[in-house]
C-alpha cells in the first residue's frame, strides 16, 4: 500500500484545508493493526491511539469550546486523558502511562475525531470570518500542530515496531539504491551581519520570530548530510570508545545506555543492517546516517575535524532554496542519498539536522498568553535546535525558519548530520 498523498494547501480555505489535514493523520494509520495503536514503548513514544485523539482535543478545547456556543466535550474525561503539558488548560494523565490505557477504545477514538471533525465543519461554515484575522490564528495553529503529530506518530510507531522481535514493517517501501558516492563539497557563507528569522504574512510559530540581525563569520557549509559509510569510519576509529570526542554528559549517556552505533542498528550474519519503516535493511553506504543524538553529532563532527553549523548559518544557507526534498508525503519513508548536482543538497526533508544552537528565545521574544503561549516559549532550556524537516514531515509544514528543539540524548527522531568548517581555504 502506498502512502496517500496529502493534497496540497496552499490558496485553499482554512475548511479545506482542515480536511486535508485531518484525512490524511487517518490514512497514514490503513496499515495498521488495531493491536498496534496502543503500545508505548518508552516516555518519549505516545501510542498511535494517543496522537489521534490528543489532535482531536486541541481542535475541541481550542476552538469549539471557546467559540461554539452549542458545544458540549464528547466524553467529560477525554480532556484529562489527552491533554498533554498545556497546564493552564487543566489536569493531565500521566505522559508515561499513556501506553497503559485500553479504554477509550481506537474505535471510540475514531468516533472521537468524527464527531469534532462534524462540528467543525458545521461552525466553520457558519464562522468563515472567525479565523481570517491573522496568520497566527488558533485554527491555523491547530492544524499545523496536527502535523506535527503526524511526524510523531510514524516516529512513534517505528520505535514500537522496532521493539518487537519480529521487525514487523509499517508499509512495504523500497529503498533505492545509491549509485556511487557524492564527494563532499563546500559552500561559503560570506561574513557580515544577516537577518534570520520568519518575515511575512504567512504562518509561523511565535519561536520563529522576531527577524533580527546576527554577525555571521566566513565560513563553509557541507554541500550534503554525513553518509553511514563515513560513519562507520568513526566508529572504526573508535569513535564509541574515544572519551576525548565527546562532551561530558554525551560520554556517560553513551556509557549508560551502552552505545556503540547508531539508533535501530544492528547486525546481521555479520552485516550491518538499520531497522526502517519498511522493516530491515540494509545499511546502503551512501545514506546518510540516521537516529543519531545531539551527543554522537557533535562528536563526529570532532572526529572529522570540523563542527555543526549555529542555526543561524543554517537558515542563511538555505534561505534562498525551493522547498525540495523527501517528505512525508512522497510515502518514501526511508532516507535516501544526495543526488549528484551541485550546490546545497538535503537542506529539507530526509533528515532533521542538529545544529550547534541551544533553543533560547531571539531577541524581542515574547511569550503569547493563555494556554497556547505554553506552546514553544516553555520549553528553551536544555534542548538544542534542529532545521530543515524531516521524511516524515509534511512539505507544507516546513520552511527555512522553522526551529524544531530535541534534548541532545534523542535519536528516536529522524535525525541527521551536516558540517561546517571554519576559516577561509588556503
Amino acid at each position: 500500500m502506498e502512502l496517500a498523498t496529502e493534497p496540497a494547501v496552499n490558496g485553499q480555505n482554512l475548511a479545506d484545508r482542515y480536511q486535508a489535514v485531518r484525512s490524511f493523520t487517518e490514512r497514514l494509520c490503513e496499515s495498521l493493526e488495531t493491536e498496534d495503536f496502543v503500545v508505548q514503548t518508552m516516555t518519549d513514544v505516545s501510542p498511535t491511539k494517543w496522537h489521534l485523539a490528543h489532535t482531536t482535543w486541541f481542535f475541541e478545547t481550542f476552538v469549539l469550546m471557546k467559540f461554539s456556543e452549542n458545544y458540549t466535550p464528547f466524553h467529560p474525561r477525554y480532556a484529562f486523558l489527552f491533554n498533554s503539558y498545556y497546564v493552564q488548560a487543566g489536569e493531565r494523565h500521566e505522559r508515561h502511562r499513556r501506553g497503559a490505557l485500553t479504554r477509550p477504545t481506537v474505535a471510540d477514538v475514531y468516533d472521537y475525531r468524527a464527531h469534532v471533525d462534524q462540528y467543525m465543519k458545521v461552525f466553520l461554515g457558519d464562522r468563515p470570518d472567525l479565523f481570517a484575522g491573522g496568520p497566527n490564528c488558533v485554527l491555523e495553529i491547530g492544524l499545523n500542530h496536527e502535523q506535527q503529530h503526524q511526524e510523531l506518530l510514524l516516529t512513534d510507531i517505528k520505535h514500537v515496531f522496532s521493539e518487537n522481535p519480529l521487525r514487523p514493517a509499517f508499509r512495504d517501501l523500497s529503498d533505492a539504491a545509491a549509485g556511487d558516492p557524492t564527494s563532499m563539497t563546500w559552500t561559503p557563507i560570506e561574513e557580515g551581519v544577516h537577518e534570520i528569522g520568519y518575515a511575512g504574512d504567512g504562518f509561523h510559530y511565535d519561536n520563529e520570530g522576531p527577524r533580527h540581525r546576527q554577525f555571521l563569520e566566513r565560513v563553509d557549509i557541507s554541500n550534503r548530510l554525513v553518509t553511514n559509510a563515513e560513519f562507520i569510519q568513526f566508529m572504526e576509529d573508535g569513535g564509541y570508545t574515544r572519551p576525548e570526542l565527546w562532551l561530558m554528559e554525551g560520554w556517560a549517556t553513551r556509557e549508560q545506555d551502552d552505545w556503540t552505533t547508531p539508533g535501530y542498528w544492528e547486525k546481521v550474519d555479520g552485516q550491518w543492517r538499520r531497522f526502517t519503516l519498511g522493516g530491515l535493511k540494509p545499511v546502503g553506504p551512501n545514506h546518510p546516517v540516521c537516529h543519531v543524538s545531539y551527543y554522537e553529532a557533535d562528536a563526529f563532527a570532532r572526529w572529522a575535524g570540523y563542527r555543526l553549523p549555529t542555526e543561524a548559518e543554517w537558515e542563511v544557507a538555505s534561505q534562498d532554496l525551493p522547498i525540495e526534498g523527501n517528505f512525508a508525503e512522497d510515502g518514501v519513508l526511508i532516507p535516501q542519498p544526495a543526488g549528484k548536482g551541485p550546490g546545497l543538497q538535503q537542506m529539507f526533508g530526509n533528515l532533521w539536522e542538529w545544529t550547534g544552537s541551544h533553543y533560547s528565545a531571539y531577541p524581542g521574544y515574547r511569550v503569547a498568553e493563555g494556554a497556547i503561549g505554553e506552546y514553544n516559549g516553555k520549553f528553551m532550556v536544555n534542548q538544542f535546535v534542529l532545521r530543515g524537516g524531516s521524511l516524515a514531515t509534511s512539505a507544507s509544514h516546513i520552511r527555512p525558519t522553522y526551529r524544531n528543539f530535541f534534548h541532545p540524548p534523542a535519536r528516536w527522531q529522524f535525525t541527521g548530520i551536516r558540517l561546517v568548517r571554519e576559516g577561509r581555504p588556503i
